[in-house]
């Protein structure tokens, strides 16, 4: 059957349309008839023709061939939909990833007008006034199933939730002031580069600190934490002995902390929304940075001023909108996909290091970078599952 035989058999007829509005849904059928945009679709069309004949009765037995067509054009047309939005998703955490990974670089660049806290306090808390719109947006396109919801549950149930809201907030932006300021810390002694992949051992470090928690560690994992280590070695031990330098030692704890973090989050994210739990988890990491910053360091506003363009990319890129585009993408992106998109930030920690600072980093350097990279990216496999026999 050709695609012309088969537009002229889904021509806006009155009885037809009428059919089809009654089994199927209308509104791509609809637009293609009343907006003549066939050529557009071709291979989906055709594609549709092929499977036609192969769709079983799940319209009924005596369905015509032209409806089982038109059924299979619909499943053709979400799938495309579907995939439409996958690619676009991938896109935004490929954004992200770069985002993140070239964040190093403003936060390298930033010592050298200010100090650790000062710089991390003043980021963090911008990073929190960014997604304070996001916030009332996303409440604001809240489906009408969730406010019924809300609305359901009693005010001692509302209480919970916020309480567990601010606690959440709280403890996560606490874990996220230990890690971002060890982080900001190893940075000065470090390049972008090394932190950026050292910084990402937290992926591996995860499911060793699940152990504490009694939950269980796949096989796996054990061989992604002796790459983890071969790599941090060939990286890191440049002078064929044990010992971290400094910088490196404080990015490692960085990752640590960053794990704990994750746990954190990950705990606290099933009790109260996402987007909220990370704002106040940013005022309050924030908070808490301005306090050590008034504390242990001497802020001069000239420098602060001085160090305007860092600190705006740090904050508003990087904690504001990298985060903002990490849950929007998240919403359509396959998890596994996702999560090995964002293993890139390493990548282009490295890349913006060298094309920005001008950094570098031996061979030997690089294969560690590799093998971490791998560790990194085999613990993102997912676990098969055994098949069960069909009974």
């Amino acid at each position: 059957m050709s695609t012309a035989l088969v537009c002229n058999f889904v021509a806006p007829r009155p009885i037809l349309l009428r059919r089809l509005n009654e089994r199927l849904i209308k509104r791509p059928f609809a637009a293609l008839a009343a907006n003549g945009i066939i050529h557009r679709v071709h291979y989906t069309i055709t594609e549709a023709v092929k499977k036609a004949g192969q769709v079983e009765s799940r319209c009924c037995k005596d369905e015509n061939f032209l409806l089982k067509f038109v059924y299979v054009l619909n499943l053709q047309l979400k799938e495309e939909k579907a995939m439409s939005k996958k690619m676009q998703s991938n896109i935004l955490l490929l954004i992200t990833a770069f985002i993140w990974g070239s964040a190093f670089v403003a936060q390298k660049s930033g010592m050298d007008y200010i100090e650790p806290f000062t710089f991390n306090g003043i980021r963090t808390l911008i990073g929190g006034l960014v997604l304070i719109p996001v916030v009332f947006i996303m409440n604001k396109g809240k489906s009408k199933e969730l406010e019924a919801e809300q609305q359901a549950l009693t005010d001692e149930e509302k209480a919970k939730k916020k309480r567990d809201l601010i606690i959440g907030g709280i403890c996560c932006g606490t874990a996220l002031f230990i890690a971002s300021s060890f982080q900001q810390f190893g940075v000065s002694y470090t390049t972008a580069g090394k932190a950026g992949f050292i910084t990402t051992l937290y992926v591996v470090i995860v499911p060793i600190l699940s152990i504490l928690l009694r939950k269980r560690v796949r096989p796996i994992m054990w061989l992604c934490v002796v790459l983890g280590a071969i790599g941090l070695y060939l990286l890191c031990m440049t002078d064929k002995s044990f010992s971290l330098a400094f910088g490196d030692m404080l990015v490692l704890i960085c990752a640590v902390f960053f794990a704990v973090h994750i746990m954190t989050v990950d705990y606290f994210t099933t009790k109260a929304d996402g987007v909220q739990l990370s704002c106040i988890q940013f005022l309050a990491a924030g908070v808490e940075g301005l306090v050590c910053m008034l504390i242990f360091e001497n802020p001069d506003i000239n420098a602060i001023l001085d160090c305007w363009m860092p600190i705006l990319y740090a904050g508003v890129l990087s904690c504001g909108i990298g985060y903002t585009f990490q849950v929007v993408a998240q919403k359509h992106a396959e998890p596994t996909v996702a999560s090995l998109i964002m293993s890139l930030e390493s990548a282009f920690a490295v890349v913006c290091g060298a094309l920005l600072l001008h950094e570098s980093m031996t061979p030997r350097e690089l294969s560690g970078c590799v093998i971490i990279f791998a560790a990194v990216i085999i613990s993102q496999i997912p676990e098969r599952k055994k098949k069960e026999g069909i009974q």
